[in-house]
């Protein structure tokens, strides 16, 4: 279906910033990106979304093999006991030896956090995972895969963090890349007022993720 996504500011990452900005998608692509009224003219009849905040393409994750398979990402129904937040170091080791089936849970559910934070590209050395519970999870969710040799920045400390956002890149430095007419429909939508508000507080303020096209995450 044809959709527009439109927010009080659009910031493509390869062009200037565009206030009451819009962009359309047919399927999994991007047909167009600029003023709302002038994608709305172009795109008759498209269904259309409204977001608060900016939006932006969708972000890059560094570390998933580190995020996915060194923390462990508690069940729901482990949180009274748990917690919500990922275990790491002493925590995870004091939970002893996990099984294939609750390290695939927890795999699914790390993907899934990574959603939640605007998440739609993640970096493998040769552009793909040989853990096959990470492969398997990223598959299925849709993540495009980013083959690095050398991953920049740092695994802040080695803990657990999955925004973006927090090894100080801008914008620029932190999406897959730009929004393009005819490339990948990925996009984040943030509740903030700008670029600079968006850097200083992060992936936390994400409301909305769409994966090739499809809406994987939206906040109540």
């Amino acid at each position: 279906m044809l959709t527009i996504h439109t927010a009080p500011l659009v910031l493509p990452a390869g062009a200037d910033p565009v206030p009451d900005g819009a962009v359309a998608v047919d399927g999994d692509r991007i047909t167009a990106v600029g003023p709302y009224e002038d994608v709305a003219d172009e795109t008759p009849g498209a269904r259309v979304r409204r977001w608060p905040g900016v939006l932006t393409p969708g972000l890059r994750q560094w570390h998933p093999l580190w995020l996915l398979r060194r923390c462990y990402h508690p069940d729901p129904r482990e949180a009274g006991e748990l917690g919500e937040e990922p275990l790491w170091g002493e925590r995870l080791a004091a939970l002893g030896e996990l099984d294939e089936t609750r390290w695939a849970g927890s795999v699914r559910r790390g993907v899934q956090r990574m959603l939640r934070c605007g998440t739609t590209a993640v970096a493998s050395p040769g552009a793909r995972f040989r853990d096959p519970l990470v492969a398997m999870a990223v598959a299925r969710s849709g993540l495009s895969v980013v083959g690095t040799t050398d991953a920049p920045g740092t695994l802040l400390g080695e803990r657990p963090v999955l925004d973006p956002f927090a090894e100080g890149h801008d914008l620029r430095g932190t999406v897959h890349g730009p929004l393009t007419i005819g490339g990948r429909a990925d996009l984040a939508v943030f509740d903030v007022p700008d670029e600079t508000a968006l850097c200083e507080r992060g992936a936390v303020t994400c409301v909305a993720t769409v994966l090739a096209g499809r809406l994987v995450y939206r906040a109540r």
